[in-house]
This record gives structure tokens, sequence and C-alpha cells, in this order.
């Protein structure tokens, strides 16, 4: 069933004329617009893509030919009452995983008359299958990361610093075709690899360090996100037991991932692994996300998360273990679920690597 169709049966399941869609990621989906700016009204006879004059001429060019394509001269969404008024709506469904308070207090202040509806996760749910062509565009950024992260073993050194290292992958990602970085890369060196979100700074590698490089980068609006830790000189025994505990537990939990599988029975398994081998409390965050034209979308695979995993949904792997002030290992793989397992999509060694 294509898109389209599924918002347009969810209108009679939540009662609604109409679904208002502001989330940029969410109105990519449905539209293939790739601009910063544009909203979607979808009712039970219309589709309407709204944007202002600086994407007159590049709307055409990407919007599904369902849309009507309407150039709004204001930013705001006043434009709502004249189809309120055409296609005769009294209730309508927003984003209620993205519409903040004041943008719903004022939607309700501004049409009195309307009701609006919060709906819960309804494009993210539809959003999580991945259909043959988006794994082949998650695959091709997935490529590019390995291509990426083979070319940075090169300049991996004492004496270079890590905002160094994370420029050279954003360059590498566009040259070897990523419309951008997914998200900022995450250079962190030596002590700083015991936080999971490091910014680049001015450290310089050292011998003895661990680097933790996670970066990703976007092909035809989807996204890949791989994460290595890669050591330099000298690593301590220590150093190379939790390098090799989080490998297995990576490993452990790519195993266990299938449809029907839930999310945090997938999380517990890498999580038990890590906590026999004495380091349960330096591993905080969860084990993956969905991935695909945002970088963290749903599923979320955590300790708390009881999604049912579905064939087609494309999720990130990712245990790590932290030993604050002295150092972390992280190892990430994309994934694609299947009905009897899963399909790495990555190619990259996650054998240690000393440089």
């Amino acid at each position: 069933m294509s898109r389209l169709k599924l918002i347009k049966k969810a209108l009679k399941k939540y009662d609604i004329d109409a679904f208002f869609i502001k989330n940029i990621f969410n109105v990519r989906y449905l539209t293939g617009f790739s601009g910063s700016a544009g909203v979607v009204l979808i009712t039970k006879k219309n589709n309407y893509f709204i944007t202002d004059f600086r994407y007159k001429s590049q709307a055409p060019l990407e919007v599904d030919k369902d849309f009507e394509i309407i150039i709004f001269k204001q930013q705001s969404d006043d434009f709502l009452k004249d189809y309120i008024k055409s296609d005769k709506l009294k209730k309508i469904g927003v984003e209620s995983n993205f519409i903040t308070v004041n943008d719903f207090d004022n939607l309700k202040s501004k049409f009195k008359k309307i009701k609006f509806v919060k709906v819960d996760s309804l494009i993210e749910n539809i959003v999580s299958v991945k259909t043959p062509d988006e794994i082949a565009s998650i695959k091709s950024a997935v490529d590019i990361t390995d291509k990426v992260f083979s070319n940075i073993l090169g300049i991996l050194k004492p004496g270079i610093s890590e905002k160094r290292v994370a420029a050279e992958i954003t360059y590498l990602q566009k040259l070897y075709g990523a419309e951008k970085d997914s998200f900022d890369p995450i250079v962190a060196s030596g002590e700083r690899s015991s936080l999971p979100h490091a910014r680049p700074t001015d450290r310089i590698l050292k011998d003895g360090d661990f680097v933790t490089l996670d970066f990703g980068c976007s092909v035809n609006g989807f996204s890949s996100d791989m994460t290595r830790t890669v050591g330099i000189g000298h690593l301590t025994d220590e150093q190379i037991s939790v390098y090799n505990t989080v490998k297995d537990a990576q490993k452990m939990a790519v195993d266990a991932v299938k449809e029907g599988k839930i999310c945090n029975q997938v999380d517990a398994i890498a999580r038990n692994y890590i906590k026999e081998k004495g380091y349960g409390n330096n591993f905080g965050h969860g084990l993956g996300h969905g991935l695909g034209l945002a970088v963290h979308e749903i599923p979320k695979l955590n300790p708390f998360s009881e999604f049912k995993l579905k064939a087609g949904n494309v999720v990130t792997i990712e245990p790590g273990i932290y030993i604050e002030n002295s150092f972390g290992v992280r190892i990430e793989d994309d994934v694609v679920v299947t009905e009897s397992g899963c399909d790495i999509l990555n190619t990259s060694t996650k054998d240690l690597i000393i440089l």
C-alpha cells in the first residue's frame, strides 16, 4: 500500500478529516521535497504541499505528482483557513512527537472552531519499515562510511588533532558522493573517548589512546551511522580486554536481531553480557535506534522499548563501555531486520586495529 493510502486509511482510524505535517523528515518522506521549509496537509480528498517563494522552482522538480503545490507568501499557518473551508475540515491531526506546546496552543487559538488532535507516531511507524529502494540508499551511504573509515586509518597517528580527523571525514564523505554528513562527526581520543557524544577538539592524538570515530552521511536523503574504536600505539591489557568485551557484546546482539524480537530483549543480551564482565555501570545508553531519513528513528533498542522488530526495519547496534576520565569503546553497525535474522550493511572490520 502506498504511503499516501496508508495516511488516508489512518484518517479513518483516528476519526480526523486531515493530517497536518510539519516535521521536515516526514515531509520529505511523503513528498520527495529536499528543501528546508515546507509543510503538508493531507485531507480525505486532497493532498497539499505548501512552501514559500524560495522553493517555487525547486518544488515542481521534486514533489510527488499526487500533491498540489501551494506557494504561500507568509511564514505562518494562516494558509490553513483556505483549506479548512474548501475541504470542510472540522478535526485536524497534528504530529504529537514534533509539534511544540506553543505551536499547538497557537493553532487552537487561531482556529477556534477546529478540533486539533494529537496523533502519535503515525508516519514514524510507516517510515520504520523500509522499501528495497530505501534500503539501497542506506546501503550506498554505508558504503561511503566504510570507504571513508579505510581512508581515515591512514591519517590516525600521534600529533594529529581530533578536529583535523573530523574535517577529513566530512571532506571524504562528500568526495565519495554523499549529500552531507548525517550528523557532525564524533572524534574522541584518549580520556575523551569515555564521552559517548564528545565533540572534536584541538586535543592531539597520543600513543596509548583509544580513538572513537562515530560518523555517517546521507545519500538520497537516507542516512548511515557507523562507529569504530581504534588504538594508537601501545595499549594496556585493560583496554584490549574492554574492547573485546564490547566486540563480543555487539556480535551477540546482532545475532539476536530478527523479525518478531522485542527491542528490550535484544538490548538485554548485550547489556547483561557487559554486566557479567564487570562493566554494567559503564554502559548507560541504549543499544541502538532506527535509521532512515533521520539518524534517530523508531524503533529504539533500549531497556524500556517493547517495540517488536519488523522485517525491513533498519537499526543500529552500538553497545559501549565508558570508563570515566580514562577511555571508552563503542562499536556500531547498521543492520536490516529480516524474517530469519538480519543483514549487516557495514563491511569494516570490527577486529581491534592498533596503528
